[in-house]
């Protein structure tokens, strides 16, 4: 095992003793700080065979101690950056010395084969890192982004002791070898997707999530099973960022956890901003949410974010890499190597194995696999839903029927993924003159989840990365789309008598702007309501899909409201973020190399059997679909 001492002599081997002021690591990283200014400038080659030696990521920068104040730097950035590069925010991460430079046109900013990044090191001896300016400006992202570099020193207190976890060494005996999974959440079922892995070093958990279908003690990860001990936790990792993956993280900081959650920086940011919504959803509901804001801050000072296929350790012997999972921004597969080649594990969270209007397709291509733990969201054998054309289509004849009757049309989405993907669907088919053109009011999370696709291009499909990166044709901000955000804005949404569509969360109805506008959009047979997305068990979404004409609502010291609908209800399962059942067969098929054994999970107990029974008779794949806390053992 490399600790930092075998690593630091190491090093040393390499360089002069008085050229590193420090070694450190960031997580899985090794980074080295100098004071020695010309060290700094012109170290030659001399980090390359490190690199080889140790086969680590390893970056020289200079020590805090050396870095010209913040304000002379600021300074001197902003002279040496040209004005058309479009310079909106320059953020300085004191205690790693960096710092960071938004601008519109990032390219100009770093200059003829980086001259520009050069001279900002030598004047002011700050690492400079160019991002693209969002274009959509998102006060979720600003906020994140200031708690990160405003707790610089704790950052990389955390991110040195995260290192020493993953390199000084086992703490646990090892007798044997072996991995196990516990179903904590999401065997057999929808929601509260959350999965223990064990090995005789390593405590991880794959997701940690809610079911946002019920309001008790069932809507939780069973956290209280023996096995798991939270202060023995060794890492987290979230595959995206929707409730019934990520909303129980909080809860965990909550109770004392300080270790990393990793996942890519969209599912961060919209991680963020759905469990800061969900406090709120709990508290509009007369509940006691069950954490509050300190502890998402605390979630988001221990996130390390992942780039997709970016190999990285965890623990002494699990290494994970993240896979386009083609679901939601930000989307990831999350494949485990553990062990020296013992076992390599692949699990999908949430997948789509086809191109959508946002996202290409998911990743089937990995290095090594023997266990496959798959979705059945849509796994049974009747779970075949239409092309998107044909949706498409249908989805335009829907709104124009509404509009030749002069109604409006609600549709109930996910604010991370269902409302951005219709929201080009519908840009795509007025622009094609498929149907009219109408006001779209959007509620203002859904906003806010938005502007956070504009920020992080690179994680969307290629058409729709090129629009944004020309402001004029960013999608995203076409005059169809009309933010409401405030009560007020909502109540001018419901007096307007024109037509119009209006797009809200939550998308199975369980509380939120949605069903305000449910609520007022129900009494008349000339509205719409048109469920886009997956409505789970017990939730007033699924009960209105089957055929409930009733329904109540809760006002407050133990009354309820019923409310009678009159208006017309459709549903097209063809937009949803999951594959259906050909194209999780599909999947399997295409997987490359083929699973040795196949876990199914995330889906209601009769798809997950249908499924599971259907690899196997197809394949000849071993197959099984755990219940929730059962175990099962890969090695």
């Amino acid at each position: 095992m490399a600790t930092l001492n075998k690593i630091s002599k190491e090093i040393l081997k390499f360089l002069p003793e008085d050229k590193i002021s420090e070694i450190a690591f960031e997580a899985a990283n090794i980074v080295l700080y100098t004071k020695d200014k010309d060290f700094f400038f012109d170290n030659g080659d001399s980090i390359k065979p490190i690199v080889d030696s140790l086969k680590k990521r390893i970056e020289l920068r200079p020590d805090p101690d050396i870095t010209i104040p913040k304000e002379k730097a600021e300074e001197i950035i902003r002279k040496i950056i040209p004005e058309e590069a479009g310079i909106s925010e320059i953020i300085f991460d004191t205690r790693r010395s960096r710092v960071i430079i938004e601008t519109d046109k990032p390219g100009v900013a770093i200059g003829k084969q980086g001259s520009l990044l050069r001279d900002i090191k030598t004047q002011t001896l700050w690492v400079p890192l160019i991002r693209r300016a969002p274009p959509m400006k998102s006060k979720l992202i600003t906020n994140i982004r200031n708690v990160l570099y405003e707790n610089s020193e704790y950052r990389r207190k955390f991110l040195d002791k995260t290192g020493h976890r993953i390199y000084d060494g086992w703490i646990r005996e090892k007798k044997h070898e072996w991995v196990r999974l516990t179903y904590l959440g999401s065997g057999r079922h929808v929601g509260k997707s959350c999965i223990f892995l064990q090995t005789p070093e390593s405590r991880i958990l794959l997701d940690v999530g809610v079911d946002v279908s019920t309001n008790d003690e069932n809507a939780y990860p069973y956290l209280d099973a023996p096995e798991f001990k939270i202060d023995e936790l060794d890492a987290v990792i979230i595959s995206h960022s929707h409730l019934d993956h990520c909303g129980f993280v909080p809860y965990l900081f909550k109770y004392g956890y300080r270790g990393p959650v990793y996942c890519t920086a969209p599912t961060r940011d919209t991680m963020a901003l759905l469990v800061l919504d969900y406090i709120k959803i709990m508290k509009n509901d007369n509940r006691e949410p069950i954490f509050d804001v300190e502890d998402v801050k605390q979630m988001v000072m221990h996130t390390i974010c992942l780039d997709y296929e970016e190999v990285s350790d965890i623990t002494p012997d699990v290494r994970i890499t993240l896979y386009n999972a083609g679901h939601v921004l930000g989307s990831s597969m999350v494949h485990l190597h553990v062990g020296n080649g013992l076992h390599n594990i692949l699990y999908t969270g949430d997948m789509k194995f086809a191109r959508t209007q946002l996202l290409e397709p998911s990743v089937t291509e990995f290095p090594r696999l023997e266990t496959l733990m798959i979705e059945a969201t849509y796994g049974g054998k009747t779970n075949i839903v239409p092309s998107r054309k044909e949706c498409e289509m249908q989805f335009a004849e829907f709104i124009k029927s509404v509009v030749e009757r002069k109604g409006k049309i609600l549709i109930p989405v996910l604010g991370v993924g269902r409302a951005q993907e219709v929201m080009m669907i519908v840009s795509e088919l007025i622009k094609a003159k498929y149907m009219p053109e109408i006001p779209i009011f959007i509620e203002g999370m859904i906003w806010d989840v938005t502007a956070i696709h504009s920020a992080y291009p690179e994680f969307l499909n290629s058409d729709i990365r090129k629009l944004i990166f020309h402001k004029n044709e960013n999608p995203f901000l076409s005059p169809l789309f009309r933010r409401v955000a405030s009560a007020k804005e909502r109540k001018e949404v419901l007096e307007d008598t024109g037509s119009c569509i209006v797009m809200a969360t939550s998308g199975m109805l369980m509380g939120g702007p949605s069903v305000q506008y449910l609520k007022e959009f129900a009494d008349s047979p000339r509205n719409m309501l048109l469920f886009v997305s997956y409505q789970a068990e017990n939730t007033l979404g699924r009960r209105i899909q089957r055929g409930d004409r009733e329904v109540t609502f809760p006002t407050g010291s133990n009354k309820v409201e019923t409310v009678a609908l009159k208006l017309e209800i459709q549903t097209l399962e063809g937009f949803t973020g999951h594959s259906d059942r050909r194209q999780l067969m599909n999947f399997i098929y295409k997987c490359t190399p083929k699973p040795k054994k196949v876990i199914i999970n995330h889906g209601e107990a009769s798809r997950c059997l249908d499924f599971a029974s259907s690899i196997y008779k197809m394949y000849g794949i071993e197959t099984t679909a755990p219940k929730n806390l059962e175990a099962v053992r890969l090695k």
